[in-house]
């Protein structure tokens, strides 16, 4: 098992629950510590208290969208800068555009390829560095 000492914290944000446990199992086994949410209100309540290193966000969530919770992340204090990673099964030029310009730095489809996400993660926590 690696250990999560030091650990980026990945704020997961997925209403489906096999996607939610396949995603975290991934990331886990990739050594970081994650933190879910189901909606894209939890999310922006999640992000606020715990400053994750990065955020994967499903764009088709209950109750606030992936889109209006990206835009209220964005103006919270400290996290302008988190990388976001808009996850959608939408792969359409209409929809990539609409995350970037609502704050996404990043868009991977679903089915989620794995060595994929982990390449994306990986690229943006080190340009953050």
């Amino acid at each position: 098992m690696v250990s999560q000492v030091g650990a980026a914290t990945v704020l997961l944000v997925e209403d489906t629950e096999d996607n939610r446990q396949m995603m975290r199992r991934l990331l886990e086994l990739s050594g970081y510590r994650v933190v879910e949410a189901t909606n894209g209100k939890e999310a922006v309540e999640a992000a606020s208290r715990l400053q994750p290193q990065i955020i994967l966000m499903d764009l088709s969530l209950p109750f606030l969208d992936g889109l209006a919770a990206t835009r209220r992340i964005r103006v919270l204090p400290g996290l302008d800068k988190v990388p976001i990673i808009a996850v959608s099964a939408h792969d359409t030029a209409d929809f990539h555009s609409e995350a970037l310009a609502a704050g996404c730095d990043a868009y991977v489809t679903k089915p989620i390829d794995y060595s994929e996400l982990e390449e994306v993660v990986s690229r943006l926590l080190s340009r953050k560095n």
